[in-house]
C-alpha cells in the first residue's frame, strides 16, 4: 500500500476493525517512512450474480427487485420494512454462498416464498399467487390446503 503523502511502498497496520455490517474492513496504517497515518477500506470481492429468466435472458442480480417484488406482496400487512430488508440480505448472501455464478428466477422465487411463509402467510399467499402464476381457483386452493397442513 503507497503512503498517499510520500509515495512509499511499506506501511503498518496500527489498527484493524469491521465496517458496515462487517463487509468492509477498516485499517488504520502508519507510513514506515514519514510515519503519517492514513486509512485504507478493504471490501470483498463478489462475482455478480447472473439471474437465467424463463424467457432465456439473462440480467445480473438486483437486490431492490428484489424487495420491490415482496413490498408488493405485503403492501397493507404488518410486515417491518426491516424484515423485508433482512430477508432480502439473507436471500443474496445465499445466492453469493451457493458458488454457482448462475441462478434461474425459480429458485429465487422459492428462497423468497420459503422466507416470507415464515414472515407472513398472507405475504407468501400473495407473492405464490403472482409467481406460480395460478390459472384458477382450484390451483390457488391447493397451495392455500398446503399452507393450512403444514
Amino acid at each position: 500500500m503507497k503512503c498517499p503523502y510520500c509515495a512509499h511502498a511499506e506501511s503498518r497496520v496500527v489498527d484493524s476493525r469491521p465496517a458496515e455490517e462487517g463487509s468492509t474492513i477498516r485499517r488504520r496504517r502508519e507510513c514506515l517512512a514519514c510515519a503519517k497515518r492514513f486509512t485504507t477500506y478493504e471490501i470483498i470481492e463478489r462475482l455478480p450474480i447472473i439471474v437465467a429468466k424463463k424467457d432465456g435472458s439473462r440480467e445480473t442480480f438486483d437486490k431492490q427487485k428484489l424487495m420491490t417484488g415482496m413490498l408488493h406482496a405485503c403492501a397493507n400487512l404488518p410486515v417491518p420494512l426491516a424484515s423485508l430488508q433482512e430477508v432480502a440480505s439473507e436471500i443474496e448472501l445465499e445466492l453469493q454462498n451457493s458458488l454457482e455464478n448462475e441462478v434461474t428466477t425459480t429458485q429465487i422465487g422459492e428462497l423468497v416464498m420459503d422466507k416470507l411463509k415464515k414472515l407472513n402467510e398472507v405475504a407468501y399467499v400473495r407473492f405464490a399467487s403472482v409467481y406460480r402464476q395460478f390459472k384458477d381457483v382450484n390451483s390457488f386452493m391447493q397451495e392455500l390446503n398446503k399452507l393450512i397442513k403444514e
